[in-house]
């Protein structure tokens, strides 16, 4: 039951959270140019309205498409929501939450029920006609049954809330707020529920003359009864959590990251009263003094929390985050004092880590779609995949086509390519867990083989010996020649530069690493900050950390348009820095730019010097620059 209360609950908030940062620019737009704003501006102000009945309800179904029916269940998606939209005045999220999905599923059911059927050189006809003819449909369909639906619906739950408001009670939501947190489900709660009910709140407001606002988009948000519980760790806890509590306070407060505070719930159950009971005074607070937010925070932190609090909102809001935060940090302090127990944290955030990837959906390899069935013994092509087909698969690549050679096999062809992009003559499918969805999307027929990681994943020789097994009836092909001892690699183009390499870096963020390897990189002509953004990008997609203590910052499809000339750069972090969801640590960062396939030479050199933590321990702990700059580039 929880696995689908999560499920769900990702469902819904997987169609609102990439366009949060929509939801926010309406918010600030509204909250300065409307005429009760600081800076009314009635051009400006002509945007808000458009926005809300149109942009973000279109955006919310084509997010909701694209899951399930991918680009064409997007289109498909909007098409229908558009239909929500033109059936009323009320705003269509809660509409557009459901024409998305059925878009993107009449188009998947479409083409499974087409696979195999079209002539050839009709493909581009009927994708296009297909695609036009259903949403066209569903639009009409939205006119004269969703969106009226939608309408009944949206007055149910509005009047739900008033209902609540009228008579003191939607304090008790953080009841039900608090735990849900702990459990990953917080995302599901704000963006799915309270965001659109919220949104038709503030709008119903403005339309009435009033100040455009509402409580609901900070339940959820408001970074006081966290910030309460981990400044009761730094009084009442003890060893390892007491020492950490007061950093995790900073970056739960301020940089808005609420997960960090899962782990100290976690180690003592009982302290999620503090949070609850501080998050009910909390929203008491802001309920009588008129409190409330313009627009969705995202992330919870004290900056978003100000940054979209209407004009004469602040000293509410302040008052209901320092009475949730003063609440939390009581009643928490107390439970430690009396009823608290020694637990371990690393043991805790394990536990988070768990929760968070089951409430991602985040299957382990054994449980990731394998796609079709194929005959090994026909095998001629692998592809190893990731999103952007630039680093981690090319070294993935890389490493089976070693071990293929080393096994005899030399007749399959090993490549890489992005996700989206998979080959139809391809048999096999080497990916990332994560990834394993899209690429069956990508390639149905393909067998897909799921990873944890690029870096030495056991994967590689399980298939090796499935195929050394499938070829041990025929004759193994002839091996290649060795190469003459006396005659010398030939050494490629000379990539990196002394001056891009930087040893001995103190630890930082991820994303500080990113940055910093983008700044070298523009300043060496690699690239333009765009790439540098879309490095950004990748990693917040699919982190980069690929095993073996490397990581490996590269931008997205898109963004290679801002790549200048092909080049590379290397960074060490001796300290190591904790990547990703994962926790995965990270010593060796290797940027990469590439208009083509120039840097794959130095990517081989890489997996052969950091095929395993141990190696690319020693070589961070140990080389010089001129040491690594002769050893990349091929020249010793």
């Amino acid at each position: 039951m929880k696995e689908r209360v999560q499920k769900f609950g990702r469902f819904l908030s997987g169609m609102v959270m990439p366009n949060i940062g929509a939801f926010i620019a309406w918010g600030l737009i509204a909250a300065l140019f409307i005429e009760a704003g600081w800076f009314p501006n009635a051009t400006i102000a002509q945007m808000v309205s458009p926005m809300l009945s149109y942009l973000l309800p279109i955006l919310i179904a084509y997010t909701g498409g694209k899951m399930v029916g991918g680009q064409k269940g997007a289109v498909a998606g909007s098409l229908a929501a558009l239909g929500a939209i033109a059936s009323t005045e009320s705003t269509m999220f809660i509409g557009a939450m459901i024409c998305g999905p059925l878009g993107g599923w009449c188009i998947k059911k479409f083409d499974e029920k087409m696979e195999g059927h079209i002539p050839a050189g009709f493909e581009m006809v009927v994708n296009n006609f297909s695609v036009g003819i259903i949403g066209g449909l569903l639009a009409i369909l939205s006119i004269f049954a969703i969106g009226p639906t939608c309408v009944v619906l949206t007055d149910i739950l509005g009047n739900g809330v008033g209902w609540l408001v009228d008579h003191s009670l939607l304090p008790l939501t953080a009841v039900l707020v608090e735990p849900a947190k702990v459990l990953f489900l917080n995302n599901a709660i704000n963006h799915g529920v309270f965001t659109p009910i919220g949104t038709e709140q503030v709008e119903a407001l403005r339309a009435a003359g009033e100040i455009g606002k509402s409580i609901l988009y900070m339940i959820e948000s408001n970074p006081g009864p966290g910030l309460g519980l981990l400044l009761a760790y730094c009084v009442a806890g003890k060893g390892e959590t007491r020492s950490s509590a007061g950093a995790a306070a900073i970056i739960q407060f301020v940089g808005g990251i609420h997960e960090i505070y899962f782990p100290y719930v976690l180690m003592n159950p009982i302290v999620i009263l503090g949070p609850m009971i501080g998050n009910v005074c909390g929203i008491f607070t802001l309920n009588l003094l008129g409190g409330g937010l313009s627009g969705p925070a995202s992330p919870g932190s004290v900056i978003a929390e100000l940054m979209l609090t209407p004009k004469g909102c602040y000293f509410a809001n302040i008052a209901g985050i320092a009475v949730a935060g003063a609440v939390s940090f009581a009643i928490s302090v107390f439970l430690l004092k009396f009823f608290g127990k020694d637990s371990s944290l690393a043991e805790a955030q394990a536990q988070v880590a768990a929760s968070k990837a089951a409430s991602k959906g985040q299957a382990a390899p054994s449980d990731a779609p394998t796609g079709a069935q194929v005959d090994i013994h026909s095998v001629k092509k692998i592809v190893f995949a990731c999103d952007a087909g630039m680093g981690s698969s090319a070294m993935g690549a890389t490493m089976l086509r070693n071990k293929l050679k080393d096994a005899g096999i030399t007749d399959i062809e090993v490549i890489h390519h992005p996700v989206s992009e998979i080959p139809g003559d391809c048999q096999i499918v080497v990916t990332h867990h994560e990834l394993a969805h899209r690429a069956v999307a990508s390639n149905p027929r393909a067998r897909v083989i799921p990873i944890q990681n690029f870096m030495g994943a056991p994967e590689y020789a399980m298939l090796v010996d499935e195929l050394v097994a499938a070829r041990s009836g025929k004759a193994a092909p002839a091996p290649a020649a060795p190469k003459s001892a006396e005659a010398p690699a030939v050494a490629g183009p000379i990539l990196l530069d002394r001056k891009n390499i930087v040893l001995n870096c103190e630890t930082v963020t991820p994303e500080e690493a990113i940055r910093a390897c983008g700044r070298l990189m523009v300043e060496s002509g690699y690239c333009t900050e765009g790439y540098v953004q879309g490095m950004i990008e990748r990693n917040e997609g699919f982190p980069v950390a690929i095993g073996s203590h490397v990581a490996i910052p590269h931008g997205t499809n898109e963004a290679r348009e801002f790549i200048q000339k092909t080049g590379l750069v290397v960074m060490t972090y001796p300290k190591g820095i904790v990547w990703g969801e994962d926790e995965e640590l990270v010593r060796l960062v290797i940027g990469i730019a590439s208009k083509g396939e120039e840097h794959l030479d130095i990517l081989n050199r890489i997996v052969e010097v950091c095929e395993s933590e141990e190696d690319t321990d020693a070589l961070v702990d140990n080389a010089t620059v001129e040491e690594l700059y002769k050893k990349l580039n091929g020249l010793s």
